[in-house]
């Protein structure tokens, strides 16, 4: 029960953060110390669905014991409050002042390519290659659109079944990943319009279509990202690093903020651009250092009082 109210918080965190299209709730959970522990129980889960697909009952319970509920369910608790809390009100900042909170949310992934770093215990070459090339590729295909302006948002017209299921597969993916959003892959796909409709049409039957694709995409990589962290740490890591260092091009301030990736020279705001970037790496810095000593005070409460 000690660690009830800082995972709500945590969740908050990773929820404000997936509200920002550029901004990945993944990346939260990495500075914050959760993220093997979170694509542990998703894992779990997801070879639960599995076995009661199959009617294995007995497989899926045992699956389901293994799912660190007392951790998942506050998290997601705190995940959908800030979503419901904060979209407006970032949604309007975003507006009002996208210079200003594209740089608030750029020294939130310096700060974060910083904690990451401090995870890779082997830094060789090959380590070294996959974080450089995971980064340009990054910065290249994120340069393929031009952000959520009017004219990318209508995107694709008339949209099917399908899409929107591969929609909410490889959208969810993104979710999980540090560095980038899904609400940007799915400006990508083509898609940001189309489920911006379903969302705000209230087309439940289509919401569905996209929650099972989402559900079904972190049933599968979830199996895959468990393996590849417990097997290949390092390389996973580094390649994480290189998705965060690679986002960066989104959330470049000028022009116009997280609303497009397009690279302009500092025109405006530059002072007030490089005060909110310093205070996101702060606060990223410093997020990082006490969700550790909290977790020492959970996991070890007489140790940390002789302190």
């Amino acid at each position: 029960m000690r660690e009830f109210p800082w995972t709500i918080l945590r969740g908050f965190f990773m929820g404000a953060a997936d509200v920002v299209p550029g901004v990945s709730g993944g990346t939260i959970a990495l500075v914050l110390g959760i993220y093997e522990r979170l694509i542990a129980s998703i894992r779990a889960g997801s070879l639960a669905l599995g076995r009661l697909l199959r009617l294995d009952m007995s497989g899926a319970i045992t699956w389901l014991r293994r799912v660190e509920w007392t951790f998942i369910v506050p998290l997601l608790g705190g995940i959908l409050l800030a979503i419901v809390a904060l979209a407006g009100i970032l949604e309007d900042q975003l507006l009002e002042r996208p210079i200003q909170l594209a740089a608030l949310f750029l020294g939130f992934v310096a700060g974060s390519v910083v904690v990451a770093w401090q995870m890779l215990r082997t830094r060789d070459i090959v380590r070294m290659v996959i974080l450089a090339g995971t980064a340009l590729a990054v910065f290249v295909l994120l340069g393929l659109r031009g952000g959520t302006t009017e004219e990318t948002v209508g995107q694709l017209g008339e949209v099917g079944i399908l899409a929107f299921f591969v929609a909410g597969a490889v959208a969810i993916c993104a979710m999980i990943l540090p560095g980038i959003s899904g609400s940007f892959i799915l400006v990508i796909l083509g898609m940001y319009g189309p489920v911006l409709a379903v969302v705000n049409d209230r087309d439940f039957a289509m919401a569905a279509v996209f929650a099972l694709g989402a559900v079904v995409g972190l049933a599968l990589f979830s199996q895959f990202l468990y393996w590849a962290l417990n097997h290949h740490h390092d390389t996973v890591i580094a390649a994480l690093i290189g998705l965060m260092l690679g986002s960066t091009r989104v959330l470049w301030p000028w022009p116009f903020g997280v609303n497009t990736t397009e690279l302009g020279t500092p025109d405006e705001a530059v002072l007030q651009a490089i005060g909110f970037a310093v205070v996101g790496f702060a606060a990223v810095i410093g997020l990082s250092l006490l969700a550790k000593r909290v977790d020492r005070k959970v996991s070890d409460p007489a140790a940390t009082s002789a302190d």
